[in-house]
């Protein structure tokens, strides 16, 4: 597995979409000091505020501004991510997965940190993320609001139905 610092260069430079970099931060933490030693955390920052934590010493959901919905998925989606179970195991397991396959299979992953990696990158145009707006009622919370995120920044308004 590659280094943290490699896989925060990939996303936050190479990956992530000019309109967002030096907005979007990865934050990823292991507790060696733990009493198994396998503890940790990861975190998703817009503008400095986490909009996204997970650990496994604690369950937590960080609710945002646009993360007022009610979806469920299956597993190692919504509601893993709404109990706040992305420890960096978790983390770097998505990651592996985005990094080793097309920006299509990305956007079309069962793991939803792993869309979410797909919608915030820089391969996503304006005319995908307009043409996913029809299907964002169907999209789960967590998608759209990363989805939410990322067309904001390049200046598309969001229009509910």
């Amino acid at each position: 597995m590659a280094k943290w610092s490699g896989i925060r260069n990939k996303l936050e430079n190479e990956y992530l979409a000019p309109s967002l970099r030096g907005r979007i931060r990865y934050f990823v933490t292991a507790y060696r000091e733990s009493h198994d030693g396998d503890k940790g955390r990861a975190a998703i920052l817009l503008d400095g505020k986490q909009i996204l934590e997970g650990n496994t010493f604690e369950r937590v959901f960080h609710p945002c501004d646009w993360a007022s919905y009610n979806a469920q998925t299956p597993l190692f989606s919504q509601q893993s991510l709404d109990y706040g179970q992305i420890d960096q195991w978790a983390f770097y397991k998505s990651f592996e997965e985005f990094d080793n396959q097309s920006i299509e299979k990305s956007l079309q992953s069962e793991n939803l940190l792993v869309r979410i990696f797909a919608v915030l990158d820089r391969r996503v145009g304006k005319r995908r993320l307009i043409a996913m707006q029809e299907n964002l009622p169907d999209e789960p919370a967590w998608f759209r609001v990363f989805w939410a995120i990322r067309a904001e920044a390049e200046g598309i308004v969001h229009i509910e139905e």
